[in-house]
């Protein structure tokens, strides 16, 4: 895939993990993503028409690699030396010290391994220690118990939920609002069972 296109790439810390590295993109995970395509289930899980199921192409992939490598807080998660997926913290509030979280991991064949929790607490630790955020927050859809129980590992606590916030395949869906505070990151110990399913959330 051609990298004459990049955009220059926003200065990020790298965080490492034990099995996860949280980099910034370069350009040959443009070629990874591409081969992932499109899983139908994730498409599905970030809102996305799966009954019109269009291949992924090398112009989306540039848009998404657009998009992380000019965002100081989106990162490639890296496994083994490949791209996976990528997490982000998105809509900041200076004033009220506060952002949202999202993490997708594309390679079904990493789903279920806690790669996605380890990403979750890798990001959280950035934001409350480095970023002095008081609050971080996310969105996830109702269905997936499986993303929702990998965000309360990582101390997320549920707020509420959004009635039919989401049409997706002609059917709406609610989403449910989780959210951790600076004194609950600060409080929170690892669990035993660290198996979870790192879908997007």
């Amino acid at each position: 895939m051609s990298s004459h296109a990049d955009p220059p790439v926003v200065a990020r810390p790298t965080l490492q993990g034990e099995r996860v590295r949280l980099r910034p993109p370069i350009s040959r995970d443009k070629a990874d993503r591409l081969a992932l395509g499109r899983d139908p289930e994730f498409v599905f899980l970030v809102g996305g028409d799966t009954h019109n199921l269009a291949p992924l192409t090398p112009e989306k992939v540039q848009r998404w690699y657009t998009d992380v490598a000019q965002s100081p807080h989106s990162w490639i998660i890296d496994v083994d030396g490949r791209c996976i997926g990528n997490a982000r913290l998105h809509s900041f509030n200076e004033h009220d010290r506060r952002a949202r979280y999202a993490i997708g991991i594309f390679d079904a064949a990493r789903w279920g391994y806690g790669y996605g929790t380890e990403a979750t607490r890798l990001v959280l630790a950035y934001a409350f220690d480095t970023l002095q955020l008081h609050r971080v927050d996310l969105r996830v859809l109702a269905v997936n118990q499986r993303a929702i129980a990998s965000n309360a590992k990582c101390g997320f606590v549920r707020e509420g939920i959004e009635r039919d916030s989401a049409l997706i395949d002609g059917v709406w869906r609610d989403d449910l609002i989780m959210s951790i505070l600076e004194h609950e990151w600060r409080n929170h110990g690892p669990t035993t069972d660290e198996v979870d399913d790192p879908r997007p959330g």
